[in-house]
């Protein structure tokens, strides 16, 4: 019995006109709308909401302004689900309804878990050559003009108590400890076998909570760099990106999202056992990014966003 990943994230927005243009350059598809209310879909099948901070029945917010209201964790069956039931029955918020079980984790987040409506997707990646390893012969690697996410791959919070909400995830749900910031930050996966984390948990001095980011998952690093070029075409907004994280080993490019905090386009993260050992990092910018490009990488140019574009001829063509 595990928790097999996400299955769904709502917002509470203030702008849905900008969050509808924006999720739709970001590569989702939309597959319902109404007045106050947008549903999108990654390739699997895993559903991103975006609701009116008015809408009724929308789960409190954790801070003021746009931000994740809810997230929803799919399960294998429904005798799973009951199980999982049995564990969080104590907590507060509890819920047992319409397919779903739920309650509000230590930081004040609507945690559901549903059985799976993910599909099983079958997608071409690039394959990598290395001096001991060639796997790709006679084949280029590919090159992407835009990117379709996956999947969301894991969320990241800053949290009142790390303790507290990692020791919630790890007995109510079964998650697995990753790493960590010794009393300051958790990377938990949903089971022992899988993605370096799930859900990034962060203590900041203020002991507030807030959303940090939303990641979801492309094929390869060159889908996260076709992707990032193509968001910064549309004029979106880079945070940081193009990078590499060496604590996931993950490939990165973070946007500024309209519907709350930030979102990234990663691929390539570590993956992980039963056998694998938590290790205890201090944070600090070299942990965080092996490399970065501060500003981006502007989507016609190809160059840095603050680089001047290239003039004149080709080189070959250059006397």
């Amino acid at each position: 019995m595990s928790v097999l990943g996400i299955d769904e994230i709502t917002y509470g927005a203030d702008d849905l006109p900008t969050c509808r243009r924006f999720f739709l350059d970001w590569g989702l598809s939309l597959v319902n709308e109404e007045a106050d209310q947008l549903v999108f879909e990654t390739l699997n099948g895993c559903r991103v909401i975006v609701a009116a901070a008015s809408r009724a029945g929308l789960p409190p917010a954790m801070e003021a302004g746009p931000t994740l209201r809810q997230v929803v964790w799919g399960v294998e069956s429904e005798a799973d689900l009951a199980r999982y039931a049995d564990n969080i029955r104590q907590q507060p918020g509890f819920v047992q309804e319409a397919g779903r079980i739920g309650c509000t984790d230590p930081n004040g987040l609507s945690v559901r878990l549903q059985v799976t409506r993910k599909r099983q997707i079958d997608v071409e990646c690039a394959e990598h050559n290395t001096w001991s390893s060639k796997h790709r012969v006679n084949k280029p690697s590919p090159a992407y003009e835009r990117a379709t996410p996956i999947e969301v791959g894991h969320v990241v919070f800053f949290v009142k108590d790390v303790v507290a909400c990692e020791r919630f995830y790890l007995e109510s749900f079964g998650f697995a400890a990753s790493d960590h910031y010794p009393g300051r930050g958790a990377f938990l996966r949903c089971a022992p076998d899988g993605g370096h984390h799930d859900i990034f948990l962060l203590q900041r001095p203020a002991g507030d909570s807030a959303l940090n980011h939303v990641a979801f998952t492309v094929r390869d690093i060159h889908e996260v760099f076709g992707g990032g070029m193509h968001i910064s075409r549309c004029g979106w907004d880079t945070q940081l990106g193009p990078g590499r994280h060496p604590i996931s080993s993950a490939y990165f490019w973070y946007f500024k999202n309209p519907a709350g905090a930030l979102v990234e386009y990663y691929a390539d993260e570590d993956q992980l056992t039963a056998d694998w050992q938590p290790r205890d990092f201090e944070p600090g910018p070299t942990v965080f990014a092996e490399w970065a490009i501060e500003g981006g990488i502007d989507g016609n140019t190809r160059r840095q966003k603050s680089a001047a574009a290239p003039k004149g001829q080709f080189i070959t063509d250059r006397k």
